[in-house]
């Protein structure tokens, strides 16, 4: 099963953002997913399987617990698919931000007042100076 089949499933995909934050016992996932989701604990137990089986998830035993992390190596199939993606709207996105910068550096010069020119101001002090 590949990656985007694993993570396509809303319920796995919950269960490796928890297991983002550090490793859980399985009472605890099952506990927080089947409450999230209104499915049970057995079914909660078959999604850990897949995320074990796919290499997602790793479980270690403590006592009487199993303890599940997250393993990051399948994401890598992930990564590559999304830094494709991001090779092509980096692009477009550059463009985008060089459009608004010079739309925005456009209408900063029209709301600027026009300067006076040396020959209104003489104008204007030769007519005070008339009256």
């Amino acid at each position: 099963m590949g990656a985007f089949d694993v993570l396509g499933d809303p319920v796995r995909r919950r269960i490796v953002e928890l297991l983002a934050h550090g490793e859980l016992p399985a009472g605890e996932v099952a506990a927080k997913v089947g409450e999230e989701f209104s499915i049970s604990q057995p079914a909660v137990s078959q999604h850990l399987r897949v995320l074990r089986e796919s290499g997602f998830a790793t479980v270690r035993v403590d006592g009487t617990r199993r303890l599940y992390a997250l393993d990051p190596t399948p994401l890598a199939e992930v990564e590559d698919w999304a830094a494709g993606l991001r090779q092509f709207w980096d692009q477009r996105l550059d463009a985008l931000g060089t459009e608004l910068a010079r739309g925005a550096r456009e209408r900063r010069r029209a709301q600027q007042p026009a300067p006076l020119s040396d020959t209104t101001t003489h104008t204007r002090t030769d007519q005070r100076r008339t009256s």
